[in-house]
């Protein structure tokens, strides 16, 4: 009855207009594709590091530039502004929503994270705090880069959303969701900096208000499915830590509910299953869905939490841009307040970094960057499939 049950709700909810049309994830972008070092030819099926991000295709990204200060993604149905202007503190930010008039339209807003992330290519390149190509189709959208002679690096311009984290971040601070376009990571940045207002950049959106609602199913199989994207998940990890070689191969010899097509979600696909209402802090479990599980792992010098997941896409930053892979924070973005060295949760559960490829285990983990970012290399894995 409980099979029945579900599958009677999938239907209906298609009926009732649910489908991947509501929720389209926009490719990534990456055609090409990368070993733990370097470029390397298409993998084929069974080969080592087969199943990565150039391997499988999804909407390719398509924009229509409106020659009104406005660009329409076609994927999406958003409708974003061309130029942010200048930076804002969030309550200024929130009168633009309502003042503007972009276009002729008065229904614009601060988007979402998942709104904002759409938008990120990761065919852009970093090199630590110096932008080298933005994560961002700057042939549609305007994106700063940081103003080295203001004492900034080129990575501090930052885009802000609407979404609060349901947590805080270093020391009780309150925490608001940004996606860097330049060097290609979400994270938490502080409301407050040095007791005055932080300023952002923000770029408003308009249009699809159902986009970056999931509509999750539990199939009783071991899979949840996503009517809002068109994406099936395995429904729980498999308690295992991979590097990304492993994981890889992992996602791609996968046999699960009668199923061989599974793998290695990409950066963006991912993402989408974020739950930003919920986080350990605020709900006591990973910030996703109930329907989806996540084990337990010893993190850090007893430290215990949700581990880092893999996706299958190359963040190309660094000296060697070819050595790194994206991950998605379904527990802490764990790392350590600049000040005291102390062990925190410094971008929110929620976030999206990269860790290296590959290392010596008894090198990891190890802590990296401003924050000292917690780099485990060992990562979870949860597996997706595209529905027919």
């Amino acid at each position: 009855m409980k099979r029945l049950f579900l599958l009677s709700v999938a239907v209906v909810s298609i009926q009732m207009g649910y489908s991947q049309e509501k929720y389209p994830i926009v490719d990534t972008g990456q055609k090409d594709c990368y070993s733990n070092n370097g470029k390397i030819e298409m993998p084929k099926p069974g080969e080592a590091f087969y199943g990565q991000d150039a391997c499988i295709q999804g909407n390719q990204p398509k924009y229509r530039d409106n020659g009104d200060g406005t660009v329409t993604d076609l994927v999406t149905g958003l409708m974003w502004e061309k130029n942010m202007g200048e930076k804002l503190t969030f309550e200024e930010a929130k009168k633009k929503a309502e003042s503007l008039r972009t276009g002729g339209y008065d229904d614009w807003r601060i988007p979402t994270v998942k709104e904002l992330y759409s938008l990120i290519q990761f065919t852009g390149q970093s090199m630590g705090e110096r932008a080298v190509k933005p994560f961002i189709d700057t042939d549609y959208f305007d994106q700063p880069i940081g103003d080295r002679s203001k004492g900034e690096r080129e990575i501090d311009v930052q885009t802000w959303t609407s979404t609060v984290y349901k947590g805080t971040t270093m020391n009780g601070q309150t925490t608001i969701f940004g996606v860097n376009f330049v060097d290609g990571r979400i994270k938490g940045y502080p409301l407050k900096k040095r007791r005055e207002d932080n300023k952002m950049y923000f770029r408003m959106v308009r249009g699809n208000t159902e986009y970056g609602k999931n509509l999750l199913v539990d199939n009783g199989d071991g899979t949840v499915t996503d009517y809002a994207t068109g994406l099936m998940w395995q429904k729980a990890d498999n308690g295992k830590l991979y590097d990304w070689k492993d994981a890889l191969a992992y996602a791609d010899t996968l046999s699960l509910a009668g199923y061989t097509d599974w793998y290695l979600p990409n950066a963006k696909e991912l993402e989408s299953i974020v739950d930003y209402d919920r986080s350990p802090s605020y709900t006591n479990s990973p910030a996703i869905s109930p329907l989806l599980e996540c084990t337990l792992h010893n993190m850090y010098d007893g430290v215990k939490d949700y581990a880092f997941y893999w996706t299958s896409t190359t963040h190309l930053d660094g000296r060697n841009p070819y050595e790194r892979a994206v991950y998605v924070c379904f527990g802490h973005a764990w790392g350590r307040e600049p000040r005291t060295g102390e062990l925190c949760d410094v971008h929110g559960a929620g976030a999206q970094r990269s860790d290296p490829k590959s290392a010596n285990p008894s090198d990891v983990p190890f802590f990296f960057g401003p924050q000292k970012d917690m780099q485990c290399v060992y990562n979870a894995v949860r597996c997706v499939r595209k529905i027919e």
